[in-house]
């Protein structure tokens, strides 16, 4: 039995999210059905390094899953991208150790989230920007972005759905804010996210750049570990999965 570990790239606007759902296509759902009929009618579960909700974008997706056959790691990526849809691609296949899991042997996770700054909305970029036609002071949202780095408890910067039990500390090793023309990029690097926590954090972080927040008064928020102190979940159409590290090699020679 090989266990394989893949990288994968998708547009996730024409999904209702990562995990599947019986009625609706969503990503997991669709590699699933293409390793089913690879495998001839078998059944083949995949493990994850995390869920994306609907409309989310991945650029370093990391999955695993174990197969009988025994094929070169090219043979695996050519045969599962000509069974694939156009909006997902299988970028790399490795074969990994049996201690790897897509999830549990994650060190860290990187989210990127594009906005796009223009009083003009852009109708080709609207499924893979956010729209925000305010002015933004970028030197300030970026004094902000500082002040989310380091490990903290997150819990403000959480959707009250979140199912997560226990503590809601999280370690933020990275946060910037670049601004390039009508383009802003926001990065964040870290131990783990909670749901919905980039989405939470980019919109304080928009509401600091149109000066209706400070930037120390993210200290204050994040002390209060309440959500009802922040406003809206923004878009999912701007986020990416950036890229997903792991704490050692797990490849087979």
């Amino acid at each position: 039995m090989a266990r394989l570990k893949c990288v994968v790239k998708y547009d996730g606007s024409g999904f209702y999210g990562f995990q599947v759902q019986p009625q609706n296509r969503t990503v997991q759902g669709v590699l699933e059905r293409v390793l089913k009929e690879m495998h001839k009618g078998a059944e083949i579960r995949l493990q994850a390094s995390g869920r994306t909700d609907t409309g989310v974008h991945a650029i370093g997706q990391v999955i695993h899953f174990e197969s009988t056959y025994d094929i070169p790691e090219e043979n695996w990526k050519r045969a599962l991208n000509t069974l694939l849809p156009d909006d997902i691609y299988i970028q790399e296949v490795i074969k990994v150790s049996g201690e790897f899991h897509a999830r549990y042997s994650v060190s860290e996770k990187e989210y990127h989230y594009f906005v796009r700054n223009a009083v003009e909305p852009d109708v080709f970029s609207r499924n893979y920007t956010y729209h925000f036609p305010y002015e933004i002071d970028i030197e300030k949202v970026t004094e902000a972005c500082r002040y989310l780095e380091g490990t903290h408890d997150f819990t403000t910067f959480s959707s009250a759905k979140s199912t997560i039990k226990g503590e809601k500390v999280r370690t933020l090793y990275h946060a910037s804010c670049i601004k390039q023309g009508n383009d802003i990029e926001f990065i964040f690097r870290g131990s783990g996210f909670l749901y919905n926590m980039v989405r939470i954090m980019v919109s304080v972080l928009l509401d600091i750049g149109q000066g209706r927040r400070k930037p120390e008064d993210i200290p204050i928020l994040l002390e209060k570990r309440d959500r009802q102190q922040v406003g809206k979940t923004i878009s999912p159409n701007g986020l990416y999965l950036w890229k997903v590290k792991y704490n050692k090699e797990y490849k087979l020679i």
